[in-house]
């Protein structure tokens, strides 16, 4: 009897122990659990320990509720001008409520892709094909705003939204790649006009400072040279000056200036000129001039011949 007793509390040890372990639930971090019981929604487990009822709970769903990513293919999409775009875009969101997850809709992953095609085809169907591949900000902007509010309902919040890729019609790249080139050809000419025009400029500017610097020192040579002869004028005429200072205060004599004057015709009659007009009292002074000549020629000639008559005697 004892040990039908002991058999029995072992046996419902474990069933109690089989029970408590299977109703234990260890949630990882950034999951939750959502526990239906008997087929209705019971509750959500957070990450951690949590306890269920073995018999009537079940794990109806695991929610991530990190930042997830979905890439959805690209999308035709008609612009204001009827030309067919394709668009890519990227969709980044996160579930705020898994209940609503869970249960708001069927399939929230294609139901966010067909939003997403739904609200794509009204933004870019009010612009044209210039406008689609100039404002992707606002695409990306308008759309985020869109879906959130689209999903809001659905648990899912739409943190951003970006257009991956837009390609055009083929006869538009082909003729958005002429227009390219033309621009840039274009650039490249404006470019080259602006870099001989700054080149021609800098000549002429180089030209310009040459000539300047050319006439400045062509005025300071002049400026040099003039003030040269004018220190030489002035030095002559000074000696002069002096000069004649020097004779009045030698008080010369009658015949002094008159051979002064000799000297300055002498200097006179050196040139090319045919003709010298001789003063008067300078013509009396040079035939006194010859008859004192001739008076000392005499004289040396009588000293002479007195000195050979002594030498005979």
């Amino acid at each position: 009897m004892g040990i039908g007793i002991a058999v029995f509390a072992f046996i419902l040890i474990v069933i109690i122990l089989a029970i408590t372990f299977k109703s234990i639930r260890i949630v990882p971090e950034s999951k939750v659990y959502v526990v239906e019981r008997l087929g209705k929604y019971s509750q959500c487990l957070s990450s951690g320990l949590n306890f269920t009822n073995p018999f009537f709970d079940s794990i109806a769903k695991v929610i991530s509720l990190k930042e997830q990513v979905v890439d959805f293919p690209p999308q035709p999409v008609i612009t204001k001008d009827n030309a067919t775009m394709q668009i890519d875009t990227i969709i980044y969101y996160q579930v705020t409520d898994p209940k609503l997850y869970t249960y708001g809709v069927e399939r929230p992953i294609s139901a966010i892709e067909n939003l997403t095609a739904t609200t794509l085809r009204n933004i870019i169907g009010d612009m044209t094909v210039d406008q689609t591949l100039t404002s992707r900000d606002t695409i990306n902007t308008t759309m985020r705003k869109e879906l959130d509010d689209a999903t809001d309902p659905w648990g899912i919040k739409v943190n951003r939204v970006e257009l991956k890729s837009i390609i055009p019609p083929q006869d538009i790249r082909i003729a958005m790649e002429k227009e390219m080139k033309a621009e840039r050809e274009k650039r490249a000419n404006i470019l080259e006009a602006q870099a001989k025009k700054e080149s021609a400029i800098l000549v002429a500017e180089g030209n310009k400072q040459a000539a300047i610097l050319n006439a400045e020192a062509a005025k300071e040579t002049a400026i040099k040279k003039a003030e040269g002869e004018a220190q030489a004028i002035i030095s002559i005429q000074r000696a002069k000056a002096e000069s004649i200072r020097l004779l009045n205060e030698a008080n010369p004599s009658n015949a002094v200036l008159a051979i002064k004057g000799m000297e300055a015709f002498t200097s006179a009659a050196d040139g090319k000129a045919t003709k010298i007009i001789i003063p008067s009292n300078i013509q009396n002074l040079a035939g006194l001039v010859s008859s004192f000549a001739e008076l000392n020629e005499k004289y040396d000639a009588d000293k002479e011949q007195i000195n050979l008559d002594v030498n005979k005697n």
